[in-house]
């Protein structure tokens, strides 16, 4: 299970960020570097991560022009990243070329290739929060619909809250990976997210990976959370 829990080190600078990862060192297998984190600290915090043994996903939740976007993927490559977000609404044009110029970086640098997941419709947006920017579907029918277009771009997942693993799961078939935000374990507030499950419920609809961070790096002890957690997700 340690391999499937993401923790999401969103914090404000690198020294805390490792300290955390340190206190959680042999407990999980991987851990989220996302825009705050990255921002501050750059590159550098990605390869201290590596360098204590944790694998890195990279949250930048790319978006742009495909010649931008080629340019931050082969970056990322190199800079070691193990799984990375693209958004899935940047089209299919941008979302081949992510995974194009990923696959050509590791072969030039003759490094493992990292995985390109693609992010459907954030957590944190609902059916009214999609109308008011001008969505008319669902969240889940939007959802369904960048999926399969991430999919015929060649990417290796979807990220989506865990309402619509089930359907990805179907969707995407057995290999593709599910990556799900929104993870609250039982009892906890969602806070700003609009679509949530608890650990058990994402993995039983099919989820690969649950990322969970406020839970675990606002507790009073991250790592007895952590251990919280893996029970839930055993259960």
């Amino acid at each position: 299970m340690k391999d499937t829990l993401i923790i999401a080190l969103d914090l404000p600078d690198g020294a805390r960020a490792l300290d955390m990862a340190r206190s959680l060192r042999g407990q999980v297998g991987w851990v989220k570097v996302g825009m705050t984190l990255y921002y501050a600290e750059g590159p550098q915090i990605v390869r201290e991560l590596r360098a204590m043994g944790f694998k890195v996903f990279i949250d930048l939740k790319l978006h742009d022009i495909p010649h931008q976007v080629e340019g931050a993927c082969r970056t990322l490559t190199r800079v070691g990243a193990d799984m990375f977000t693209v958004h899935a609404s940047g089209g299919r044009a941008m979302l081949a070329a992510a995974v194009t110029a990923t696959a050509e970086a590791a072969e030039k640098f003759r490094i493992p290739r990292p995985q390109v997941v693609a992010v459907t419709v954030l957590t944190s947006l609902d059916d009214a929060a999609l109308a008011e920017i001008g969505v008319v579907a669902s969240a889940a029918a939007q959802v369904t619909t960048l999926a399969g277009v991430a999919r015929s771009a060649g990417c290796d997942g979807v990220v989506c809250s865990p309402n619509e693993a089930a359907v990805m799961r179907e969707l995407l078939g057995p290999d593709a990976l599910v990556v799900t935000p929104g993870i609250r374990p039982v009892g906890e507030d969602a806070g700003d997210q609009a679509r949530t499950a608890t650990p058990a419920a994402a993995l039983e609809a099919g989820a690969s990976h649950l990322v969970i961070g406020r839970p675990v790096t606002g507790a009073t002890d991250p790592a007895e959370a952590v251990k919280t957690i893996l029970k839930e997700m055993s259960a």
